[in-house]
Order: structure tokens, then sequence, then C-alpha cells
């Protein structure tokens, strides 16, 4: 139980937490102190740690948000949660938007246990509410930026349940529209021709289960990795179905795709709408498809955001960056507009 009490000094505030565990307390400040000083990164504070107090001193409001997650990340190690400096930062993320949120139902959401040593949990609230759309629901749409965790979750969402045997395979589709490389310039056969579309598939796959034992479910047909014109005319019963860069569909891909869902069946379908590389007179599959289904029954759409990227802390630097760059260039169209 932590002891806390506050010191007031000028425009600054100063707070100590105690805790009697001592290895919580060096779980808490992490190797070298390194937990400490992402947490002054992020919230820009000081946190001193002598014997088993913290003192966390700066501005007042960001004194009361380090509190609430030195106390909050002292949950997470109680209920068996290992600290990394990662998590520090997807946690003061959270507590910034909501101080009030308990990191304990964000974070100690187990999907699945990729080995001994790691957990695949969300890392923002939008992850947690993702990851709850798609046990709740037969079709989910996850629409967002490259990095926010949207096929990583749906993938560990899918082993998890055929695992379990709620299904008795997986299928992951992409199409396979050319992005500055035309198919034909590749060499090989069709199959050997798509397969790079496919990859980023293999990579999630092979991060939640060793390279053998995936290897042998997709030799017995439990897992199929394949582009999306090779679903044309099937049925796809007893599957947990993700199709991957849906923003590159077509509009008759897309109805194609849903319609392929059979019973006991579950499909999670992910893309990014500000990256279409379809030629300029095809609309997007993925935007009609959100047009069209929004708000029937059993079909849910999560909409993630720059702020719940879960990759290099550049990335998000990066989209902002190029969400700027586009706003200056739909701008001047506007004013020609007007003229």
């Amino acid at each position: 139980m932590a002891v806390q009490s506050k010191v007031k000094d000028g425009c600054e505030t100063s707070v100590q937490i105690s805790f009697e565990d001592n290895r919580l307390v060096q779980q808490l400040a992490g190797e070298q102190n390194n937990n400490l000083k992402a947490i002054e990164k992020q919230l820009e504070i000081k946190v001193h740690l002598r014997g088993n107090q913290f003192t966390v001193t700066g501005p007042r409001e960001d004194v009361e948000l380090g509190e609430r997650l030195i106390n909050e990340l002292a949950d997470l190690i109680r209920g068996g949660y290992p600290i990394f400096v990662s998590d520090i930062v997807f946690a003061a993320q959270v507590l910034k938007d909501n101080i009030n949120r308990r990191l304990k139902d964000i974070f100690l959401d187990q999907v699945f246990i990729a080995s001994s040593k790691r957990i695949i949990t969300p890392k923002s609230i939008r992850q947690k509410e993702y990851l709850e759309s798609i046990r709740h629901n037969d079709i989910v749409f996850g629409v967002g930026p490259a990095g926010t965790g949207k096929t990583y979750l749906a993938m560990a969402m899918a082993v998890a349940a055929m695992a379990k045997e709620y299904v008795r395979r997986i299928v992951l589709v992409r199409p396979a529209v050319e992005a500055g490389e035309k198919l034909g310039f590749l060499p090989g056969d069709l199959a050997e021709k798509v397969n790079p579309y496919l990859r980023p598939l293999y990579d999630a796959l092979h991060d939640m289960m060793d390279f053998e034992r995936a290897s042998n479910l997709i030799q017995r047909g439990a897992i199929e990795v394949a582009p999306l014109a090779f679903m044309r005319g099937r049925t796809l019963n007893d599957a947990f179905v993700i199709l991957d860069e849906a923003q590159n569909t077509t509009a008759e891909q897309m109805k194609m795709f849903l319609t392929r869902l059979g019973m006991g069946s579950k499909a999670v379908i992910t893309g990014d709408i500000t990256q279409i590389d379809l030629p300029e007179n095809k609309p997007s599959g993925l935007i009609e498809a959100i047009d069209l289904l929004e708000g029937v029954p059993g079909i849910s759409m999560v909409y993630f955001s720059k702020r719940d990227v879960v990759r290099h802390r550049l990335v998000q630097d990066i989209i902002d960056a190029y969400e700027k760059a586009e706003k200056r260039r739909v701008q001047p169209d506007r004013n020609s507009e007007r003229g």
C-alpha cells in the first residue's frame, strides 16, 4: 500500500509515494532507473527515488498525473505484468487522455501468450475497444493509420480463437494491388508474384508461433494466406478471416469478400483510407463499406488515430507531418474554388 504526502512550493508541487514491497519498487524504477527516466520524459516532471520512496516534483497537474501513473504501474506489477519503457509511453498516453482510467483494465487484457516471455495486450483505449469489438461481433472494421496494431491484434485474436477451438482455421487475405511496380515485371508464377504482398501477414503470424508450427498449419490448410482474388466463389465456414490493406479493394472485391462469410465464422477488415493505391477512377471498397454498413447490428467499426500508434515514437510525428502537408495542399484548392 502506498503512503503519500504532498508539499507545495510556489508553482511547483512535490508528492512522496512510498511502497513497502522492495521488489515492486525495483520493478517500478527499472534497470538503472530507466522507467523513472521514461516517466520524466513523458510528463515533464522530476522523479527521485530514495529507499522505498518516490518523490515527484513539477507543475501541479503534471505531478498529479505522475502520481496516478506510478500507482497504476504498481497495480500492473502486482497483477503480474512486466513493465518495460514502451509500456510507460503507452500508459502515460492513456492517462493523459483520461486520468481516471484503470491501466489494469487495458494492459491486463491478455490475448495470447506468444512465448513464456511475451504477452500480447492492448496498449491504448482504442486497442482495448478493438479487442472487445472482435469478441462480441462477427464482422469488425479496424480503420486507421499504419502502426496502430490493427492487423497484429486481429492476428492474435485469430490464433487465440483457433487455439481454443472456436474456429477450425484462419484465413489471411490481402489485395495484390500494384504500388509503383507492375506485377507482370516480377519474376515467377502467379503465386510467387503475389507472395511479397502477403509477407506482412506471414511476419505477424511467425511473431506469434514458431516457424515450424506455422508452416505445418499452413501445409495442413489450417492457416491459409492468400490474395483476395483467390476468395471468389468460396464459402468460409468455422473460420477467422482477416482482410488486410482493405483500402485497396474495389467496391466489387469488398462485396465479394464480405459475402464469403459462412456459419461459425468471424471477419476482421483492416485498412488505412489515407494510403489508397487504387487508380483514381476506382473508388475504395473500404470507404464504401463503411458508409453502407455503419450501424448494422453485428458489425462494428473501430477508428484508430495517430495517438494509437505503437511503433517507433517517430511514426506519430511522421503521420502528423503528412497530415499537415495534406491540409496545406487542400487549403489552396478550396481558396481557388472560392475565387
